[in-house]
């Protein structure tokens, strides 16, 4: 039975979450002060974490960044009473893997929860390919591991994903509306921002020099293309 906590403040909203959630088979722990949410999450391994942005004590936003910077990968679903582009980049600038603004429906929620859960677990049909392999870049896609120049490097779910698709993509031009789609899996039409600070990231996890990077190349107009820089 997978776990998953509850972060929010409206106890109307713990209630229906609650209950949609236990209905379907989750076990639900549940948590209305940031504070006593971020140390539940810290302390207690969960499968998910759905936190509201706004909280007494402690921020959505604050608790989803420390919980990165301790390297809790728990996939973490943001919920937000602002319908606002700029909260939505920056939950999802600091590791937050979606972001829903409310009022939602349980069954919306259900939808995302699954939607991440296939793209962080491990497929369940045989793999073509453990590992990819490229220059000093390994990823083992079973394990959800990477190693860059022999040390492993920890990256979120979305960052791991992203990378992926690059290396199974080598040497061509990919535009930042494939990578929305492919990655992010629903509409965020306009809002390169998010792919562009998700490769941001990454080119600070993987290059040797990130403002001079030999693997996730800018090709201006166009979007990015991952190559394997010569020996």
């Amino acid at each position: 039975m997978k776990r998953v906590l509850v972060v929010d403040d409206e106890i109307s909203i713990v209630k229906l979450l609650s209950f949609n959630l236990e209905k379907e088979g989750y076990a639900v722990t549940t948590a209305e002060d940031g504070k006593e949410g971020y140390e539940l999450a810290l302390n207690e391994k969960f499968d998910f974490i759905i936190l509201d942005v706004m909280l007494p004590s402690m921020d959505g936003l604050e608790i989803a960044k420390k919980l990165r910077q301790e390297k809790v990968d728990t996939p973490i679903l943001m919920l937000t009473a602002k319908d606002d582009a700029i909260d939505r980049i920056l939950g999802l600038e600091i590791g937050a893997d979606d972001y829903l603004t409310k009022p939602f429906s349980p069954r919306e929620v259900l939808a995302r929860m699954k939607a991440i859960f296939r793209r962080v677990e491990p497929r369940q049909e045989s793999v073509e390919h453990e590992y990819l392999s490229a220059g000093e870049i390994k990823a083992d896609l079973s394990n959800y591991q990477v190693t860059v120049r022999g040390e492993k490097i920890e990256l979120t779910p979305k960052e791991f994903e992203l990378l992926v698709y690059f290396m199974k993509r080598k040497e061509r031009v990919i535009d930042r509306d494939t990578l929305l789609d492919r990655i992010w899996q629903y509409d965020f039409s306009g809002q390169s921002r998010i792919v562009d600070v998700h490769v941001s990231h990454l080119r600070e996890k993987i290059e040797v020099d990130p403002k001079h990077p030999q693997y996730l190349q800018t090709v201006r107009g166009f979007g990015y293309k991952f190559q394997v820089p010569e020996q």
